[in-house]
């Protein structure tokens, strides 16, 4: 169960992103000086880090690229798809679903879609967000506007017959609207971690009616969520990297520190390194200034990739007040992840780790 901290922290970090989404616009330019592929945990292909001889990762500099993921795919198997079904959604109402032919799967952190996409479900999502990065959803229309708030009209105009979303988009009033016209809505946590991706998956699952692909999926991405993790571990060096997450949009005054409650700390720890963030006690999505960043003092700072390239890149991230007095402004040592995936967690979780993972250490 998910507290209802974690919850509220959430909801504070989407406002977050939304207002400076809406300031800033979601500018893509800018440029990087490494770039590390992704690799499935599926691939079972990493080396070990005694076998590679990886570097002392405390020694690293520059800036790494996380590549983007591939789409997911689909769980292999035969589950029957069983409509109508009856589900009581992360609020309380009681939904009936009747059809799933036309679906959009909506969130701030691209969760949604992926999920569907690896239920089987792909071909029937009709429109997404910003943040569904699928290529194979890159022509679909975009129903959200000014970053992450929802165009109910687009939406409608689309007519789909199922909405899974949660409240990390907005405003409240359009999914209210939308499901007043008639439209089933079901809303789903918006809490992202590696504890609350099964309850996710089986969420999604169930409002498709196949219920079965949703128990198989779980454990497909379990397993190679333990089996990440377990490689990773091979790669960790004993004393573990100080990081801190940083969300960063545009050259003006858009600049916060991810605390705990936004999946920040799963994500680092993860990977092996230490959120210094929630080792100072930063739960919420909290203004970095000077005081805070050199009080922190990361030598790794995370960044999402639009958001990096939006402040001027690297150059632009280090003009920022504190930055350049850390160590990990004195080294350059800047990971970029990109935005559809950086806290997604979801279907694709052990991908996602290793590829972080491989840009953080530095694994060929």
């Amino acid at each position: 169960m998910v507290s209802l901290e974690k919850r509220k922290g959430a909801a504070r970090f989407a406002l977050v992103l939304a207002a400076a989404l809406f300031v800033t616009g979601c500018s893509t330019a800018g440029g990087s000086t490494a770039v590390s592929p992704s690799v499935s945990a599926r691939d079972g292909a990493a080396s070990d880090a005694s076998a590679l001889a990886l570097p002392d990762p405390h020694s690293l500099t520059g800036l790494s690229e996380v590549a983007d993921i591939s789409d997911p795919e689909p769980i292999a198997g035969s589950f029957t798809q069983n409509l109508p079904v009856h589900v009581t959604d992360a609020e309380g109402n009681a939904v009936t679903i009747t059809d799933t032919s036309r679906i959009l799967a909506l969130d701030i952190n691209g969760t949604l879609s992926r999920t569907v996409i690896a239920l089987g479900y792909g071909k029937n999502i009709v429109g997404r967000t910003v943040s569904s990065t699928e290529q194979q959803l890159a022509s679909l229309p975009v129903v959200t506007e000014n970053g992450h708030s929802l165009n109910t009209e687009a939406i409608l105009a689309l007519s789909p017959t199922l909405i899974v979303a949660d409240r990390s988009i907005g405003p409240r009033e359009a999914l209210d609207q939308i499901r007043s016209s008639g439209v089933p809505v079901v809303l789903v946590d918006s809490e992202r971690s590696l504890d609350t991706t099964d309850a996710l998956i089986e969420s999604v699952a169930n409002a498709l009616g196949v219920p079965e692909a949703g128990k198989a999926l779980a454990e497909r991405t379990d397993a190679e969520t333990q089996s990440a993790l377990a490689q990773i571990a091979r790669w960790t060096p004993k004393e573990p990297l100080d990081i801190a997450f940083l969300y960063v949009r545009g050259t003006a005054g858009v600049f916060f520190i991810l605390g705990s409650d936004e999946g920040a700390d799963d994500l680092i720890e993860a990977v092996g390194g230490n959120d210094v963030a929630a080792e100072h006690g930063i739960t919420a999505t909290t203004p970095a200034n000077a005081e805070a960043l050199v009080s922190l003092d990361p030598e790794v700072i995370f960044v999402m990739k639009d958001g990096l390239a939006s402040t001027d890149g690297v150059s632009g991230l280090l003009a920022r007040p504190g930055v350049a007095q850390t160590r990990a402004g004195q080294s350059g040592r800047i990971i970029s992840i990109p935005d559809g995936i950086s806290l997604s967690f979801g279907p694709q979780t052990g991908e996602v780790l290793l590829a972080i993972a491989r840009a953080l250490y530095e694994v060929p």
